[in-house]
């Protein structure tokens, strides 16, 4: 089984994040996004949820499926992988930081935060950058 679950690491925002502070994506209540489900999820829940948690417990909600078929069906959905959260609009677009814990549990971090500012130094956790939100141009 694949996982996407990082220990002890900070997310960073993506270099070519478009926002030089943390924006809060838009929640429409008809269709949410990924972002906003999962900036909701996290928020609300903060050090609770692993990367897998949350990957999975947003697609499961979009899918509609009931409780009772996540056991089957997070077996089937990590079977192969899965783009971790440093490819989530959180960090690309939206200007959150990724803090995973020792046991991968994640919590998000503004950008233009004492708190992002305080992880981004921290030399006792693994630093990562996120997937920039643009394709890099040709030279």
């Amino acid at each position: 089984m694949h996982t996407t679950n990082y220990f002890n690491t900070f997310i960073a925002v993506a270099d070519d994040c478009p926002v030089q502070q943390a924006q809060v994506p838009t929640l429409h209540p008809e269709r949410p996004s990924v972002a906003a489900m999962q900036y909701q999820l996290i928020t609300e829940h903060p050090y609770a949820y692993t990367s897998d948690d949350v990957l999975f417990i947003v697609h499961a909600r979009r899918q509609g499926l009931a409780e009772t078929e996540w056991a089957e069906a997070r077996t089937a959905y990590f079977s192969k992988g899965r783009a971790c959260l440093r490819a989530s609009a959180l960090p690309k677009r939206y200007g959150f930081g990724v803090h995973c814990d020792g046991q991968g549990r994640v919590a998000l971090v503004g950008l233009g935060t004492e708190e992002y500012g305080r992880l981004a130094r921290d030399k006792s956790l693994e630093h990562v950058k996120a997937m920039r939100h643009k394709r890099a141009q040709p030279r």
